[in-house]
């Protein structure tokens, strides 16, 4: 049986000062509120993280999720032509936010997913759901599959849109940092193509048949330096919400913040928030990517041991304005790690602990590439085992 092992790390750093890192005060007039640090998963602040809410438009991040593993997996071209159908341009053409889609038109997923992120637009999201699964229903089968997979272990969807839907859609804001999270570290390209548009042009005007520019409602764009997502929403039942992310110096901040009462308070905060989080925290190298942190015990391998890995540069995030911190360091796994191992593999976390901070945790992957033993290599390592060599 496996049980997970502990074991100290080396920092690559000093460790040591007298006093341990406290973690800066905050105060927010957010009901809920929720920043994490994602260059060492560091969670900055949780306020209510857990309680469930509708998300009202912010479910649209899951519509284009799926979107966006889909077009990444090759499932889905993203010049695919779908059709508006009347049914739908009746039910959505003047429910709430609007791509101001026309009856049959033909318009690319390209084009849909532009008009689900920038406008928040109802009729883009239903005719993209449409399309892909055949009915609105099918694609939100196919959300909350994906939402299962990706850890949102407490949120559900009933529609694409965030509708209100009697309670049938929640979320809660660790949640929406991890869908977050996803869109930004599994479909980067697509991440940066749809993200962060500060307008987009769809539609005509009646009677003059102008053009119509709406401009994105992030809260953060050209105030924050370097912020590019990622969704607002609002409803009645749901209040004022946004779900933000900005990245400067290679140190990415995703945020939540909901059930706010205005439009100006959902601006306040949520450049309030994502300000602190840059200003008042500071993030120290750890190790660079493909550096050795630690090893790990093989189980039924060719080899005994696997070395563990950064994937990625790894830091550690602690209050701003401290040289140094009082900092330790440990790989937590379910060990003995059981063979085949594919290089790259995630395998294991590093727990980073701060002084009265809450533990921060990374991944580290295995470092090489271990098969399962033959038969005689699991003969050897039993009689290893059975006279205490292993």
């Amino acid at each position: 049986m496996t049980r997970p092992l502990l074991f100290a790390a080396t920092a690559a750093f000093a460790l040591a000062t007298a006093a341990p890192a406290k973690a800066p005060p905050y105060e927010t007039a957010a009901p809920v509120a929720y920043l994490l640090d994602l260059s060492s998963g560091a969670e900055l602040l949780a306020k209510n993280a857990d309680q469930r809410f509708p998300p009202a438009s912010m479910a649209k991040m899951m519509t284009t999720e799926l979107a966006f593993e889909l077009i990444d997996s090759g499932r889905l071209p993203i010049e695919k032509m779908c059709t508006v159908r009347p049914e739908t341009w009746r039910q959505w053409h003047s429910a709430g936010s609007t791509m101001f889609l026309s009856v049959n038109e033909q318009v690319s997923v390209r084009n849909l997913l532009h008009g689900i992120v920038t406008l928040s637009g109802n009729d883009a999201s239903v005719v993209l759901a449409e399309c892909v699964a055949g009915t609105e229903q099918a694609y939100v089968g196919q959300m909350n599959m994906l939402a299962q997979k990706l850890g949102m272990t407490n949120s559900r969807f009933g529609n694409t849109t965030g509708w209100p839907d009697e309670g049938r859609t929640y979320v809660t804001a660790r949640d929406l940092a991890t869908l977050a999270r996803a869109s930004i570290e599994r479909h980067p390209k697509l991440y940066k193509q749809f993200y962060g548009q500060p307008s987009f042009t769809w539609g005509k005007t009646l009677g003059s048949g102008q053009a119509i520019t709406q401009g994105n409602r992030n809260p953060i764009l050209g105030k924050i330096p370097g912020a590019d997502g990622l969704k607002t929403g609002h409803t009645d039942e749901a209040g004022y919400g946004f779900t933000g992310s900005a990245e400067q110096n290679g140190r990415r901040l995703v945020m939540v913040v909901s059930r706010l009462s205005s439009w100006n308070q959902r601006v306040e905060e949520s450049v309030r928030l994502m300000s602190w989080g840059f200003n008042a925290w500071t993030a120290k190298p750890l190790y660079p990517a493909g550096a050795k942190v630690g090893t790990a015990r093989v189980q039924l391998g060719d080899d005994s041991e696997l070395d563990l890995v950064a994937p990625r540069n790894l830091a550690v995030t602690i209050p701003a304005g401290l040289a140094s911190s009082q900092t330790k360091l440990k790989i937590r796994y379910q060990g003995p790690v059981k063979a085949p191992i594919a290089k790259g593999q995630h395998v294991a976390d590093l727990v980073i602990l701060t002084g009265d901070t809450p533990p921060q945790s990374v991944p580290l992957v295995a470092g090489e590439e271990i098969d399962e033993a033959g038969f005689f290599g699991r003969m050897w390592l039993g009689f290893k085992q059975l006279v205490g060599m292993a």
